[in-house]
């Protein structure tokens, strides 16, 4: 069955569109398009400057001016007109002002101690030994620290005051590293065999360059013992070069990066070369810039599970799981490097000495 309204639009289904839109002049085609703009302002497939045509008849005013703009907005604010108030302002002050309540101001009297005329005869005519000894009495002893304390000697100056202040030390800053970073390198180079301690500590203007040198003169240098290269900004790249000397040097005992600009990257890249090396028996990584995190602390715990040389590991673990197994793995290194070595076939020679005392056996 057919709806009413559709009824009436079975008469529009063969009307030709085309055909009405040719026989519309202009004016009637520009009245349909503001009709149609009028029924769907807000077209979502069109653009938001082409949803609407521009029906502004003033001519364009020239370019962006900021001052000119700003004056004429200055010029409609002064121009616009105030709105009226319903209650003129007067300035009067209604209610009461607010006054902070004052507190009282306490007054400490000072409670007068009255002594008998003798004593204060005694006391007035004291000397500071006697005081001194008066005080001891009266246990004021304990308030002079150990440089002030009276012996009950007689002394030529005597005290002033049982108490007598200490003279403040000065605490003077650290010298500078002495290390000569340009000779040290060469003597690292050619191997010299006075040369077992590099000490690079607190040196900051050490170049990246320089410091990889270092590095690569590492490799081939059988005589230094111990290498420290603490807070000196070095970064992943530094650790990197480092590591690769750890594969290739196999007389290094000891190596120092602590506080500096080291991140995880350059960690693991030591920790996998500690892997291949079985000389290094001391290494210190604590106190960088950033915190390694647990997977890097998870793989330093299982090269050291591996590693059976290092004895000592300087770095303070965050996770509760990677410091428990590293503990466990430095603890057994320390009791494997303390045990008593058995030379090879001294248990067979014992076994053969155990035989050859025994009786021979008769069948």
């Amino acid at each position: 069955m057919a709806l009413p309204f559709k009824k009436d639009l079975e008469k529009y289904k063969e009307i030709d569109e085309d055909e009405i839109l040719n026989k519309l002049s202009e004016e009637e085609l520009k009245q349909l398009e503001s009709a149609l703009e009028e029924l769907d302002p807000e077209n979502a497939l069109l653009p938001a400057g082409l949803r609407q045509k521009d029906q502004t008849t003033k001519q364009d005013t020239g370019p962006f001016n900021r001052e000119r703009l700003l004056a004429y907005l200055e010029k409609e604010a002064l121009e616009y007109k105030d709105r009226e108030d319903v209650v003129p302002f007067t300035g009067e002050r209604k209610g009461k002002a607010w006054v902070p309540k004052q507190k009282p101001i306490e007054t400490r009297k000072e409670e007068v101690t009255t002594l008998d005329p003798e004593l204060e005869e005694a006391l007035s005519s004291a000397t500071d030994t006697e005081l001194c000894d008066l005080a001891a009495i009266l246990g004021v002893h304990t308030l002079v620290t150990s440089t002030q304390s009276y012996d009950g000697s007689s002394s030529t100056e005597g005290y002033n005051n049982v108490i007598k202040g200490e003279k403040v030390k000065p605490v003077f800053d650290e010298p500078p590293n002495p290390t000569n970073v340009e000779e040290t390198l060469q003597r690292i180079k050619s191997n010299d065999p006075t040369l077992t301690e590099v000490n690079l500590n607190n040196i900051k203007n050490i170049p990246i360059p320089t410091l990889k040198d270092f590095a690569k003169a590492m490799e081939k240098n059988t005589c230094v013992k111990k290498f420290s290269l603490a807070a000196t900004r070095s970064n992943d790249p530094i650790a990197v070069a480092f590591a690769d000397m750890l594969r290739e040097n196999k007389m290094l005992k000891a190596l120092n990066l602590e506080s500096n600009f080291i991140t995880g990257t350059g960690i693991q890249a030591l920790v996998g070369a500690l892997r291949d090396n079985d000389t290094l028996t001391e290494i210190k990584i604590d106190n960088q810039r950033q915190q390694l995190g647990a997977t890097v602390e998870m793989e330093i715990a299982k090269m050291l599970e591996d590693n059976t040389s290092i004895l000592k590991f300087g770095y303070h673990f965050t996770q509760q799981g990677p410091r428990a197994r590293a503990a466990a793995a430095i603890t057994k290194n320390n009791d494997l490097a303390v045990q008593p070595f058995t030379p090879k076939g001294l248990w067979s020679e014992r076994l053969c000495h155990c035989t050859d005392s025994l009786p021979p056996v008769q069948l």
